[in-house]
């Protein structure tokens, strides 16, 4: 992506892009929601994707029927995942709208398909088709050198996780907006790079 483009026919504004990641950095740490202006967009929805229901997820788990749950693999015992029907739709998506919306699961409360176009990651599976028609469209703001630094080092931290190639695109994306305040610094030291990772895959909980 370029800092300097100018928008275009058809681009979606994402916002100015040091405080949208602020906005989704505190929303992954549990402090409040994604603010994504969707609009009439359910390509997330529509797009063969399990969402992890966790055991916090009290009202999630109320509100979705018990057959639609199962234990969710590589995660301790008491978190599940809800999957999809057989056109690739979530089972809780009713007449082009959520059907449980105030009481959806975390995972879809912090879920923002922005994170694709601020890291690069590109959603390459196929069913993950309209997510990334979506992700195209959106241009970032940068009108302060934070915005820019910022850009930068979620680039990086990019560059790196891709180099791994551990997880989904979107799992990916994430742990690269988790680790970019490691690569603010010119030259991040690779023991720094292996804690923050380290640190990041005990906060979600894997086997």
């Amino acid at each position: 992506m370029d800092t300097e483009a100018s928008a275009q026919p058809g681009d979606l504004a994402a916002g100015e892009f040091a405080p949208w990641l602020g906005a989704l950095r505190r929303a992954l740490q549990g402090d409040g929601d994604s603010d994504v202006p969707c609009g009439t967009c359910t390509a997330c929805c529509t797009s063969a994707q399990f969402v992890h229901i966790t055991p916090e997820d009290h009202a999630a788990r109320a509100h979705i029927p018990r057959e639609l749950l199962f234990p969710a693999p590589q995660r301790p015992p008491g978190h599940l995942v809800m999957g999809f029907d057989e056109r690739g739709h979530c089972p809780m998506l009713i007449d082009g709208g959520c059907s449980i919306y105030e009481h959806r699961p975390r995972t879809c409360r912090t879920y923002d398909c922005r994170v694709f176009a601020a890291t690069g990651i590109d959603p390459m599976e196929p069913a993950k088709a309209l997510i990334a028609q979506r992700v195209r469209r959106w241009q970032f703001e940068f009108p302060t050198p934070e915005d820019a630094v910022a850009w930068a080092a979620v680039r990086a931290a990019a560059a790196y996780v891709r180099e791994r190639r551990e997880g989904s695109t979107t799992e990916q994306a994430v742990l690269a907006i988790e680790l970019h305040d490691v690569f603010l610094g010119a030259d991040p030291d690779p023991a720094d790079i292996e804690r923050a990772v380290e640190r990041r895959r005990g906060d979600s909980g894997s086997a």
